[in-house]
């Protein structure tokens, strides 16, 4: 193969092609990669995507977390991994293992709770740099962790899925099988959603489905749910034509048991079985659109 020749004097694209070639070597032993996304901050979608990872753990798959939100990663918190660290040997940084196996990456395994994770710099420095130096960490964290063999890596998105993380994971890890959105049943936030649906699509992303969280609250003492919104979750995915993954109460037991980083392993929890429910389905739908592009 003829090998490439850079012009550029700081040797970015070179840096970048370099990077970019590591990560397609580190994705190899992974079979299935999925983002989790919203578009709508305060959605629950980092408390889902640990949900899932335990849900599909518990099914005895080899599962991983990439935390991409540098701002305010809290993954590591709701595993109990607060203490944990990057660790760094020759082949790479090693994941920490959480949980049932879960290995996760994080930048709070990277900095100490006190430190301050936003640029500290001149601020006449326009929000473009700011934004490429944080995609550069993303690449970094992407091309630096050895992750092994898993069947399952999921990338929890920042809030609001700013508009340069999901084109920068897009385009660096190679067969993304899709994106899982996580909206509540909020009018606001399904029109929210709905814009970064449609996003993802035109980037080129497979939207496996939806989780509607905070479908109601579920009462501790009697276990009733009571509505906590008034929008309508499943028109929004008619109206996209979106599959609606599952429904997933508020449980103040479950919120206590990640905010005290003791994540849920009982399988039959209500909340658990839900989740387990809604892997279900979007493991079928995995598999149908597996055997539908091998029949194509």
């Amino acid at each position: 193969m003829r090998k490439l020749k850079y012009s550029d004097s700081a040797k970015v694209i070179e840096q970048l092609d370099v990077l970019s070639t590591r990560v397609r070597e580190r994705m190899t032993g992974i079979r299935h990669k999925l983002v989790v996304m919203s578009g709508k901050g305060g959605v629950g979608k980092s408390m889902t995507t640990v949900n899932l990872a335990l849900a599909l753990a518990r099914r005895g798959h080899r599962v991983g977390v990439l935390d991409v939100d540098l701002n305010g990663p809290c993954v590591g918190a709701m595993l109990g991994m607060r203490d944990a660290r990057l660790e760094v040997g020759r082949e790479g940084a090693v994941a920490p293992v959480g949980p049932l196996g879960i290995k996760v990456a994080s930048m709070s395994f990277l900095i100490r709770r006190t430190d301050p994770v936003r640029w500290k710099g001149p601020m006449d420095l326009s929000p473009v740099w700011l934004g490429l130096q944080e995609m550069q960490v993303v690449r970094e964290l992407l091309s630096d962790v050895v992750w092994g063999e898993l069947d399952f890596l999921l990338a929890d998105l920042p809030p609001g899925a700013a508009a340069d993380k999901p084109p920068v994971i897009a385009g660096l890890i190679p067969d993304l099988a899709g994106a899982v959105f996580v909206t509540t049943p909020s009018e606001v936030a399904g029109e929210v959603v709905c814009r970064s649906i449609a996003y993802a699509r035109d980037l080129g992303i497979r939207v496996l489905g939806l989780i509607e969280n905070m479908s109601g609250y579920r009462c501790p003492s009697c276990n009733e749910h009571h509505a906590l919104f008034r929008g309508d979750s499943q028109a929004l995915c008619d109206a996209l034509d979106v599959p609606l993954l599952g429904r997933v109460p508020f449980d103040p037991t479950l919120a206590e048991t990640f905010d005290q980083g003791r994540p849920l392993e009982d399988a039959e929890h209500p909340t658990a079985r839900l989740f387990d429910q809604i892997t279900g389905r979007a493991l079928a739908l995995l598999d149908y659109r597996r055997l539908l592009a091998q029949e194509l």
